[in-house]
């Protein structure tokens, strides 16, 4: 019987000696990630997080969309150069009368 690929022991090429770290680049980089966000994260930080009710997401989504309307046509109503004067008399076509 074969031994399974994860009890069996990979030998570096220019040594005999058993090789520590994977060779899977994915895996490697996995583990840097992880172990980074583990260092990031701030336990004082994470206890005073507060979840919300479903209504109070609802009311702060509501708030959120309404602020970035606002905005919206704000800067619409600003990039307006158009200046609004009263209209002359209107010209007599020369082809009616």
């Amino acid at each position: 019987m074969s031994a399974s690929p994860r009890t069996s022991v990979r030998y570096s090429t220019y040594s005999m000696a058993p090789t520590v770290r994977t060779t899977d680049s994915a895996q490697a980089e996995i583990n840097d990630i992880t172990s980074g966000l583990q260092r990031m994260e701030n336990k004082a930080l994470s206890s005073q997080r507060v979840t919300l009710s479903e209504e109070k997401t609802d009311l702060m989504n509501t708030l959120a969309l309404g602020a970035k309307v606002e905005r919206a046509l704000g800067r619409r109503m600003v990039s307006q150069d158009a200046v609004m004067r009263p209209r002359g008399k209107s010209v007599i076509n020369e082809k009616q009368g």
